[in-house]
């Protein structure tokens, strides 16, 4: 067995949830990929995945593997890069595109600390906010940071983060309104709600506690497709609305905004990741802002591991594939499988 070869096939096969993943980004066959996993496996005497008609998702003990294998993969990446470009710096132009909140709150802050490790690089920041990426946006960036499920999109998408949605509103709003204690309670308050960019208004918020599973249609007294406008009108004590803990993570250290409901858990909670094209895997830039990425994204979730527990388990939600209308009008229906999976 080419034990590297393997290593590389599971790696690229966690990262793309299938085979098939797989076997685009190495350029081989479907049973070229599992025959090496399925070697893999039985040399390790684990299962590393578990196969179902959805895809491929990690067992525990892959997990664990995973985490080991991968810094070994991508330190021997950067051995043979050091010595293909003799020494080079990454250089030039990188255009990405973020979500706009995303981009102000985390990623600006943290491109001092990048520049000063990669000073020929620039930057050219895009907004990015829609939840399925498409093929010609793609063609305009060199990686895009998304925030969802991007589906059966033809790119190389790297996990970053799992987010957990926190519903937010100011301290002073709570002493005011009154601290709900389950999300039924959320009706009585004033919420301030998203708007997909694909039209869908998201105005269903699910939640678990143990077994009870609980679902709440809210309206809106404010809408806004922007994230950025919404997170002004809470923190000016307007209302209440939900964000992705490591979008708002400075004012949720520094205390402005106070998550509750704590004890539920979201279960439509989106994950971080980063796309970008397969051909652009060998570029030095690339490399080395996904490099930027894993790091800052690893410590902010550690951090909000830490304030607010571990991870929430999620799905794809009902209404994610639907482009316009009302995310309630799913309401009751079992979440789906998330893409590739």
């Amino acid at each position: 067995m080419d034990k590297l070869r393997a290593l590389q096939y599971f790696v690229a096969a966690a990262d793309g949830g299938s085979l098939s993943g797989a076997a685009r980004a190495f350029d081989v066959s479907v049973p070229a990929v599992a025959k090496l996993v399925g070697a893999l496996e039985r040399e390790l005497g684990v299962v590393l995945f578990d196969r179902t008609t959805h895809g491929l998702t990690l067992t525990a003990r892959g997990e664990t593997y995973l985490e080991s294998c991968r810094p070994l993969l991508e330190r021997l990446v950067e051995a043979d890069r050091a010595v293909a470009e003799g020494g080079e710096r990454p250089s030039g132009t990188l255009v990405v595109g973020a979500p706009p909140l995303l981009a102000r709150m985390v990623l600006v802050p943290a491109l001092t600390g990048f520049h000063e490790r990669y000073p020929e690089l620039r930057i050219e920041l895009r907004p990015s906010d829609r939840l399925n990426v498409g093929p010609a946006e793609a063609q305009g960036h060199d990686a895009i940071v998304a925030l969802g499920w991007p589906g059966d999109v033809d790119l190389v998408q790297r996990p970053l983060a799992q987010s957990r949605l926190l519903v937010c509103a100011t301290p002073d709003y709570w002493r005011r309104h009154g601290v709900p204690t389950r999300p039924a309670d959320m009706r009585a308050h004033r919420c301030l709600l998203v708007r997909a960019a694909e039209g869908t208004l998201l105005d269903l918020w699910r939640y678990r506690r143990g077994d009870e599973i609980e679902e709440v249609t809210l309206r809106g007294r404010f809408v806004s497709e922007s994230r950025d406008l919404v997170l002004t009108g809470v923190l000016q004590g307007q209302g209440v609305a939900r964000f992705a803990d490591l979008s708002i993570w400075p004012h949720l250290e520094d205390g402005s905004l106070q998550p509750v409901l704590l004890d539920w858990e979201p279960t439509d909670a989106p994950p971080f990741s980063v796309l970008y094209r397969r051909e652009a895997r060998i570029a030095p830039r690339v490399d080395a802002f996904v490099g930027f990425l894993v790091e800052l994204f690893a410590r902010i979730e550690a951090a909000c591991i830490s304030r607010f527990g571990a991870r929430p388990a999620t799905q794809r939600p009902e209404w994610y594939a639907q482009r316009g209308g009302k995310a309630s009008a799913t309401m009751g229906r079992r979440p789906g499988p998330a893409p590739g999976r």
